[in-house]
């Protein structure tokens, strides 16, 4: 059977300018959907693989927009559970024109409005109802993330709980995603048993040396002995897999003619997870997780179709690095 990948956590409905400006300025938006986990699910069924998304969203127009069109894009949606009463959560994003008080061009900046949304309830008992449980039953990987943790208490115990009753064999990938507004009211001392518990670590340097005070593969091995694969992104350079002997594997990044980069840490994620499904060796899961990044950041949005290079999985070093994807190698 094919094998499953499940993510879990929560996505929100989007609000996107119509024209660069501050928001006050802007009389016209845009609805779309975001968020980490539904942004490597949508990756993930994008390179051919079987995905679930697991979360709440409210009994209002944006849940529903959103169930349709993570549905629309190939990913199973069945277990999603409708909250009455809580709302879905919401982001507006607001793009620099260079305007006086206003963002530099190019930039821009997300504003949240998810505090007590239909996702932040999950707890324990979410993954008792019998759709849930059948597919984490199933899945071969589980993807999760550090924005879950941060939601409520409710979800901080759910991410326990999930680690704990794991299945035997199935692989738990764990993206950091730090959001330092949302650790306002947390001690972000929770992540770190979180991580430690996966087989899986995603990270960015940046992200690290944030959350943990340290960003180098050595230091961040010592804060996290026990995951299998430490995968750390150090922007457009490079990433690098550190392995439980301090063994290290290191892809250069693509060159890439960047439109925008909301979206392009889930869209590695989703790239390097698929890597893992299929069983590829280190080098070209970091390839993948490259190749799938390189897509969304020539595009507008959080994600970006496949760019249908993975012939580059096997170029040699001088091939992979005169490669040059521009927004003229997106798909159509």
């Amino acid at each position: 059977m094919t094998k499953l990948a499940v993510c879990l956590g929560e996505s929100m409905a989007v609000l996107v300018p119509a024209t660069p400006g501050p928001l006050d300025e802007v009389d016209t938006f845009r609805r779309g959907i975001g968020g980490a986990e539904s942004n490597v699910a949508r990756g993930l069924a994008a390179l051919g693989n079987r995905t679930a998304w697991l979360s709440r969203v409210g009994d209002d127009g944006f849940g529903r927009h959103l169930v349709e069109a993570l549905r629309a894009d190939g990913v199973d949606v069945t277990a999603v559970e409708t909250d009455p009463d809580r709302p879905t959560g919401l982001y507006v994003k607001e793009i620099g024109a260079g305007l006086p008080h206003d963002l530099p061009v190019g930039s821009s900046r997300l504003h949240y409005y998810r505090a007590g949304s239909a996702a932040s309830a999950m707890g324990p008992e979410f993954v008792e109802r019998p759709a849930v449980a059948a597919l984490l039953a199933e899945a071969d990987v589980l993807h999760l993330s550090g924005i879950t943790a941060a939601l409520s208490d409710s979800c901080l115990a759910l991410l326990h709980h999930l680690m704990i009753g794991r299945r035997a064999g199935q692989v738990v990938s764990f993206d950091l995603n730090w959001r330092p507004a949302l650790w306002r009211d947390y001690d972000p001392a929770v992540l770190r048993p979180l991580l430690d518990a996966a087989d899986i670590v995603l990270l960015g340097a940046d992200e690290a040396l944030s959350a943990f005070g340290v960003n180098t593969p050595d230091k961040l091995r010592e804060l996290l002995p026990s995951p299998r694969a430490l995968v750390i992104k150090d922007g457009a350079l490079r990433a690098t897999t550190v392995d439980r002997d301090g063994g290290c594997v290191t892809e250069p990044a693509l060159a890439v003619q960047v439109v925008e980069a909301v979206g392009a840490g889930d869209a590695f994620a989703a790239g390097y997870l698929t890597g893992v499904l299929r069983g590829l060796d280190e080098p070209r899961r970091l390839r993948m997780g490259h190749l799938s990044a390189a897509a969304t950041l020539v595009v507008t949005g959080d994600h970006g179709a496949p760019l249908g290079l993975d012939h580059l999985l096997d170029a040699s070093p001088a091939e992979w690095a005169a490669a040059r994807i521009t927004a003229a190698t997106a798909p159509a």
